[in-house]
């Protein structure tokens, strides 16, 4: 049994009233760890810890900043198989998938804006002939770090790495259905030398735990991924005290595909788009409209691609697809696609668990079959609200217009997706589409300097980059009036 525990002031502690919460492993259902059950009194030690470490942090030049955050990089560069397997056990994906895609990227986070830093630049307007305005961008100060159960150490280095390279401290507070390699990132920044307070991670559930940390008074910013209803009362939470506030919430993000697309890439990635981490990732395609002319045999390949996905230990090299994070989601996924079958959708393929276990070691895990659903009606709930898991719908159009329709029918706006050989449909469509990031003949091929978001329920503000520089930060307009100068 292994023992999760906070980080305050650049020390390990349990949870200040001693109780703590079981970790079970997704693909086994056996607890394998503990972690703290945190409170209000967690929280103020870990405020007052970045509170206090705040002026020096600020104050540490950008070069430091960046030599320690380049540290940290090359710290988890160093443990990835550690990293990888940990992350894997935690949340039930593939340890393939955690091994090249999770871990890396958590080392490109940091070494991004360890980068990023030394390289911003200010505004200076020259008013007149004896006036100057310039901008200073300065920490906002102590943060809130607030990450998701699906992508754990990759979303938790999103927001942690931008606010320390900016100056700022924080408190972050990972989810606590998978808090395991949030844990060992402590470990990992200790060892890279920064200072004591600089960040800390408190454990702990949303209620107990998330909500005293954001309603704290010295805590300036709020950057928070999960919910939508989550991040609805943040936001209320946050309004009266007007803290700087970045969510990134749900999506149903849709994939059209025209009939003058590749069809074999536009399968492929549908197929990727759908079900990459048993599907959830706030960007996975999990609506696919396809021109009426190549719609059944889109459906045959993707249904085709779905059944041959390999449904398996996460833990064996060969596994596709996972385990889904908890028991919990799981029913929550089995409910969704009873419901989609109640309003008259038709499952093509999966649709349940596996019929026999995938393997000994997980015949009491949490395995959801890749499921495509067709005849869909587009109000239903199976097209309307996220599920977030193996379940996508694929649903035919007769014309752009009513393509456009159905992708921005929905309450959310994250991402979206575009196939077409057509130069002048693909900038048109994106141009209309009510997305935050729209990808053409492609899926998830990301550029750190690019703003990451959405619209609508999807959230509010911008990751990545320069965003996350200006988030990270407050301007200040500093205006000199110079003298005449009297020869």
């Amino acid at each position: 049994m292994q023992t999760i525990l906070n980080f305050i002031d650049g020390r390990f502690a349990p949870a200040a009233s001693g109780r703590t919460i079981d970790n079970p492993e997704p693909a086994t259902g056996e607890v394998y760890s503990t972690l703290p059950d945190s409170d209000a009194q967690d929280v103020a030690a870990a405020v007052a810890a970045a509170k206090k470490a705040l002026p020096a942090w600020a104050a540490t030049p950008a070069e430091e900043r960046s030599r320690i955050l380049l540290r940290v990089a090359d710290l988890i560069d160093a443990n990835l198989e550690r990293l990888a397997r940990a992350e894997s056990i935690d949340s039930g994906k593939p340890l393939a998938l955690a091994r090249s895609v999770d871990i890396p990227r958590a080392a490109a986070n940091f070494r991004f804006f360890a980068t990023a830093i030394l390289h911003t630049r200010s505004d200076l307007h020259q008013t007149g002939a004896n006036v100057l305005n310039y901008t200073l961008r300065q920490p906002v100060g102590v943060c809130a770090l607030i990450s998701p159960w699906n992508l754990p150490l990759y979303l938790f280095t999103w927001k942690v790495a931008p606010a320390l390279a900016c100056g700022c401290t924080g408190v972050g507070k990972p989810s606590e259905v998978t808090p395991m390699t949030a844990f060992l990132l402590s470990e990992l920044l200790a060892e890279a030398g920064l200072p004591p307070g600089a960040l800390n991670i408190v454990h702990g559930r949303g209620a107990t735990a998330g909500a005293p940390l954001i309603e704290h008074p010295d805590v300036r910013a709020i950057s928070f991924t999960g919910g939508t209803s989550t991040g609805a009362a943040i936001a209320r939470a946050a309004a009266p005290k007007f803290k700087k506030l970045s969510l990134e919430l749900g999506g149903k993000n849709p994939n059209i595909v025209f009939a003058d697309a590749d069809l074999d890439a536009a399968a492929d990635a549908a197929l990727r788009a759908a079900f990459t981490n048993q599907g959830q990732i706030c960007l996975c395609g999990s609506r696919v409209f396809v021109e009426r002319p190549i719609y059944e045999r889109f459906v045959d390949r993707l249904v085709e691609g779905a059944r041959s996905l390999r449904v398996g230990d996460p833990l064996d090299a060969a596994t596709q697809q996972g385990a889904v994070v908890s028991r919990e989601h799981h029913a929550k996924i089995a409910a969704a696609v009873e419901q989609a079958r109640r309003d008259g959708a038709r499952v093509r393929c999966g649709g349940g668990p596996p019929s026999a276990p995938v393997s000994p070691r997980c015949a009491d895990g949490s395995f959801y079959l890749p499921t495509v659903l067709t005849d869909a009606p587009p109000t239903c709930a199976a097209m309307q609200e996220e599920i977030f898991g193996p379940v996508v719908t694929v649903t035919p159009f007769d014309t752009e217009a009513e393509a456009l329709a159905l992708a921005n029918g929905v309450r959310y706006g994250l991402a979206s997706m575009v196939w077409t050989r057509g130069l002048d449909r693909a900038h048109r469509v994106a141009a209309r589409l009510e997305a935050g990031i729209v990808w053409i003949n492609c899926w998830m091929v990301r550029d750190l300097r690019t703003p990451f978001g959405g619209m609508k329920d999807s959230g509010v503000g911008r990751e990545g980059g320069d965003e996350a520089l200006r988030f990270f930060t407050e301007p200040r307009n500093v205006c000199v009036q110079l003298r005449e100068h009297t020869p």
